[in-house]
């Protein structure tokens, strides 16, 4: 019986130097690998390293030197990030954000700058694991039947809360206090903008808990915020875009100007 062998992969050089296949292999741990695509996470791998290793080659052309900084609490960058950072720093000079550009941003969407809203709610929660299809199908029957009632008799909330509710809530009629933006997780949050006030949600809503019937007994919208308070956010979002692009068309230079072998690079 003959055994066919597997294709080795060609070398990857990057202007001469070559790419350890190891690293290339530890590497695309990091990176999905998408149904059907056999190879995407060994080439995005293989990507990332080779713009690394443009990125240290010019670090070593132009004689840069850079000390590790801390960049979280205990969290050190290594040697080879603390010079990739300070080429970086070095070759990008990206934009100035422009006070009447980020107006103009502003006054096109101002309700994107609001303040959190706030809610007072509360929920009956049928707890189910996300991927366990039977407890989840289970938990949005038990829930069906339990809106059902409550269209009979909404002033029973409290009491079937404290019967079917998984949450702690359970004690207090399933009352969650007062909400603001980001305190729940998206799904029961977008529920919650969705409903009238004083309303209990016409269907189950699936969270990553579970199944949930929400009461919404009131709710205040955040107002918009001057620009003078959103300026700030605003510059910052748009430095970090500007670096971004800049950061993107310096690499894509290196590799127009570089000789790399073994791996076709889309600019």
């Amino acid at each position: 019986m003959t055994m066919q062998m597997k294709p080795l992969l060609p070398p990857i050089l990057v202007n001469g130097v070559t790419l350890d296949p190891a690293r290339i292999a530890a590497e695309a741990q990091n990176h999905p690998a998408p149904k059907g695509k056999p190879g995407a996470a060994w080439k995005a791998a293989a990507r990332a390293l080779v713009i690394r290793e443009l990125l240290l080659q010019e670090a070593a052309r132009l004689g840069v030197e850079a000390e590790p900084v801390e960049i979280a609490p205990g969290q050190w960058e290594t040697d080879e990030e603390a010079l990739i950072s300070a080429v970086l720093d070095a070759a990008l000079d990206p934009a100035a954000a422009d006070e009447a550009e980020l107006r103009g941003i502003y006054e096109a969407e101002p309700d994107r700058f609001r303040a959190p809203s706030l809610y007072e709610a509360a929920h009956i929660l049928f707890a189910a694991a996300p991927d366990n299809l039977a407890a989840m199908a289970k938990a949005r029957d038990t829930a069906e039947g339990v809106l059902a009632q409550l269209a009979r008799a909404p002033q029973d909330f409290p009491k079937l809360a404290a019967e079917h509710s998984d949450c702690s809530s359970k004690d207090s009629g399933g009352l969650l206090g007062q909400l603001s933006s980001g305190d729940t997780v998206p799904e029961f949050e977008a529920a919650l903008a969705r409903m009238p006030e004083g309303s209990i949600s016409p269907e189950p809503v699936q969270t990553r808990y579970g199944i949930h019937i929400i009461r919404l007994d009131a709710r205040v919208t955040g107002e918009v915020l001057p620009f003078e308070a959103v300026l700030p956010r605003l510059s910052e979002a748009h430095e970090k875009s500007a670096w971004l692009r800049a950061s993107r068309e310096y690499i894509v230079g290196l590799i127009k100007d570089a000789d790399i072998v073994g791996l076709q690079l889309d600019a």
